[in-house]
């Protein structure tokens, strides 16, 4: 909440503490002043009431059990005639039928009723408390009967008039005018709080010349301690008729079950606390009444009246003005709510756009569309933790540099996918943060896809003047009427500069973060299902290739064998009878048989290839190329080809069945494609990338492939020259060393250049970084 730290009470199950700059003020005025007594103090059970009231408290059974010491002035029967007696002896039956009827009604367990006592009208209001009915009994009201077709016309226009305000500054000026003028006291402010114990702002008075005004003073938040904000929130209106009220005493002063005073939570007439009295006394007020303003049941504002001189309100009245605080709640709630409704309309402009670039990669979204982010929520800048990475997605390193975002990510809650954390008081809500201020001084937190995942929106500090009723640093001061504290004198104000906090994230802003929230939760889901799909369609291709490479294994080569042989056997039974050109047909369809054989066993091979495990152990290079040779090293001497060897000791992890592959595949391609001219040269080795990892090489100078033929030479039996030349093949070497180093988690790339020579690199390992830089021919 923006305020000071001063400002700011500590709460814990002990109850309400102050902090120690207000123990300082304390001590620095003179003699001890506990300013915790005030804010513990029970003021539901002070154990009285006002005097020009009476009170009953009657049990199960219908005997009065509490009775105020005054009932005998105010009703004409002394409450130790009553206490113990019948109540019915005292109201009658047709009293009790009527307090019965009063409380059964669907307006709940409170409400206003007339009873007579001793040939006296009364309004009494009645209401359950610790399992009593208590009956609290005023002197009724003049102008009686009461005809609501009288009272209805002026409050009807009252509601009117609040109706067609625009804002909430509006609003609340009709608001404390209206109330001004039905009521008839001095003064009539409307406070507006910052959280639920927050300081208070006037921001709306209606005020008699006689009086200075108030409009725009900030009062501190132990100016209405927290148990006063829980009652304001159970009724709606407490009326205090005169300050210097004789207080009438409760009797019994405790209930005999509970060895506590009688709860009068829901009283009209109970007593004021004497911190309170003194408040009102030391700015010259008589009486007065407060309108609690709720907004979803919390605190949200109130209406303060002050009258110079005692006054008491009647019940219709007070019943007008409990209306006017309800229907004034409910179109405050409602000028709020439209403008948030217009500030999400607005977001959900860049919403809308921003959820249109998402894509799996929400990293990348999500720094490829900063601007987008600045116009769903206000900030000063934009921060990404993924995958614990940390970008600083917008905003200026001179805001705050990535090794702070570190920092401050570790301080944050972990959040759900869609969840949303908020402070514009980062030091106050994490004090381990405070050393952000004032860069950082507000955070609003989204988490992503995981809990480790969040979009988080900064804002700096921003640099508040506040003009306070009395000087915040020191709360508390002696009073003239003893140790009571001495409230604020609108006759001296104080300026202070409210530090450590950032602009308040609204209702707004949380809400279209929460909307893109579920946004990219839903984006992601879309993109799990579809690569459930992708995996599901991968599998059953990866089956079906399985499937097919079976039967090409078991079912076609069956009869390529027989074709080969029934060629072979026509060619021996009748070669004599046979012409040349018969017997060369023949010999063509054995050597498509055989190539056929040869192209099934390439396609066999490389489709199992994908599916074969990897058993991975540590390799010598220089050792996996000697053995290498054992195989490669008969067509190396047909070409007369001169091997340079790794040097020993360099080790890779690798499957080795499978990298003996990739040696022999590379080494014999580079004997069958080395140029005319000696000499010919292969050398095999490593080079440290700069991401840390080995690639490999096999490096020739043979007759090199074009740059436009490079990808190509990678593709299963495709090959750059004619059938029968450089030693022939079918064009599955490259593919099926590209397929292992894949497998490995590697990748593999050409360096080549006609009449220069050919370098074939590879990676056995993932790599951090995919780019890499150029890597000269060895």
């Amino acid at each position: 909440m923006d305020r000071p730290p001063v400002d700011r009470a500590l709460g814990d199950d002990a109850g309400w503490l102050p902090e120690e700059r207000v123990r300082l003020a304390e001590a620095a005025v003179g003699p001890s002043f506990d300013l915790s007594i005030c804010l513990n103090e029970p003021i539901h059970q002070l154990g009285g009431i006002q005097s020009y009231g009476a009170l009953l408290a009657v049990d199960d059974t219908g005997v009065v059990t509490v009775a105020s010491a005054n009932c005998g002035a105010v009703l004409g029967v002394s409450h130790d005639e009553l206490v113990g007696s019948p109540i019915e002896a005292t109201i009658g039956t047709d009293g009790m039928a009527a307090v019965e009827s009063t409380l059964a009604a669907p307006t709940g367990d409170r409400g206003v009723t007339v009873l007579s006592v001793a040939g006296t009208e009364f309004d009494v209001t009645v209401y359950r408390s610790d399992h009593y009915r208590v009956l609290e009994f005023e002197p009724a009201s003049t102008g009686r009967p009461f005809t609501f077709s009288r009272f209805y016309p002026s409050l009807r226009a009252t509601l009117t008039r609040l109706q067609s305000g625009q804002g909430v500054l509006d609003v609340c000026a009709t608001a404390v005018a209206e109330i001004r003028a039905l009521t008839g006291y001095d003064r009539v402010v409307a406070y507006r709080f910052e959280g639920r114990d927050g300081p208070g702002e006037v921001i709306a008075e209606s005020v008699s010349d006689q009086l200075d005004p108030w409009l725009g003073l900030w009062f501190p938040a132990t100016d209405i301690p927290p148990q006063a904000r829980t009652l304001y929130e159970r009724n709606w209106i407490r009326v205090i008729g005169d300050v210097d009220d004789a207080t009438a005493a409760l009797i019994p002063p405790v209930l005999a079950h509970t060895g506590q005073p009688l709860d009068l939570s829901d009283s009209t007439l109970r007593t004021v606390s004497g911190f309170h009295l003194e408040y009102l006394r030391n700015i010259d007020v008589a009486s007065s009444m407060s309108v609690s303003l709720l907004r979803e049941g919390r605190l949200w504002g109130l209406i303060a009246c002050h009258g110079l001189v005692p006054r008491r309100l009647s019940p219709e009245i007070r019943a007008a003005c409990e209306l006017f605080g309800v229907m004034l709640s409910l179109q405050l709630a409602a000028l709020q709510d439209a403008e948030s409704a217009l500030a999400r309309q607005r977001a959900r402009q860049a919403l809308s756009r921003l959820v249109t670039a998402l894509d799996a990669d929400i990293h990348a979204s999500v720094t490829g569309n900063g601007r987008l982010l600045g116009e769903l929520v206000d900030a000063d800048a934009v921060a990404l933790y993924t995958d614990g990475e940390t970008t600083l997605v917008t905003g200026s390193p001179d805001l705050v540099t990535v090794e702070e975002l570190a920092v401050l990510r570790r301080h944050l809650p972990s959040l759900d996918a869609g969840r949303v954390w908020s402070s514009d008081f980062l030091g106050g809500d994490a004090p381990e943060l405070e050393s952000l201020a004032p860069a950082v001084c507000g955070v609003l937190a989204l988490g992503v896809s995981g809990s480790d995942d969040l979009i988080v929106w900064l804002r700096r500090e921003r640099h508040t003047a506040r003009t306070w009723a009395t000087d915040p640093a020191a709360p508390v001061r002696l009073g003239p009427h003893g140790e009571r504290l001495t409230p604020r004198g609108s006759s001296a104000v104080y300026r202070a500069i409210v530090r450590g906090h950032s602009v308040p994230w609204t209702t707004a802003d949380v809400a279209v973060a929460e909307e893109f929230g579920h946004a990219v939760t839903e984006v992601m889901a879309r993109q799990s299902a579809r690569l459930a799909a992708l995996n599901a369609e991968l599998s059953r291709v990866n089956d079906d290739l399985h499937t097919f490479a079976h039967v090409a294994a078991h079912e076609l080569k069956e009869p390529l064998r027989g074709i080969a042989n029934s060629a072979t056997f026509i060619t021996e039974d009748v070669a004599d009878t046979l012409d040349s050109v018969t017997v060369r047909r023949l010999d063509t369809i054995r050597g498509l048989a055989k190539r056929m054989d040869e192209l099934i066993n390439s396609l066999l091979h490389f489709a199992q290839l994908g599916r074969a495990e990897l058993h991975r152990e540590e390799i010598d290079l220089r050792q996996a190329t000697e053995r290498a040779l054992e195989i490669a090293g008969a067509r190396l001497d047909e070409q007369r080809v001169t091997l340079t060897l790794p040097e020993p000791g360099l080790m890779l992890t690798a499957d080795p069945d499978r990298l003996q592959e990739v040696l022999i595949n590379l080494l014999v391609n580079a004997a069958k494609y080395a140029r005319e001219e000696e000499p010919r040269e292969i050398a095999v080795g490593a080079v440290t990338q700069s991401s840390g990892v080995y690639a490999f090489f096999v490096a020739d100078n043979g007759i090199g492939i074009p740059g436009t033929d490079q990808q190509d030479a990678l593709r299963l039996f495709r090959r750059l020259h004619p059938r029968g030349t450089h030693g022939g093949g079918h064009g599955a070497g490259l593919a099926i060393v590209d397929r292992i180093v894949n497998r490995h988690g590697g990748r593999l790339w050409l360096d080549s250049a006609p009449g220069v020579g050919t370098t074939v690199w590879f990676t056995l390992v993932a790599e951090p970084d995919q780019g890499f830089s150029h890597l000269d021919r060895p």
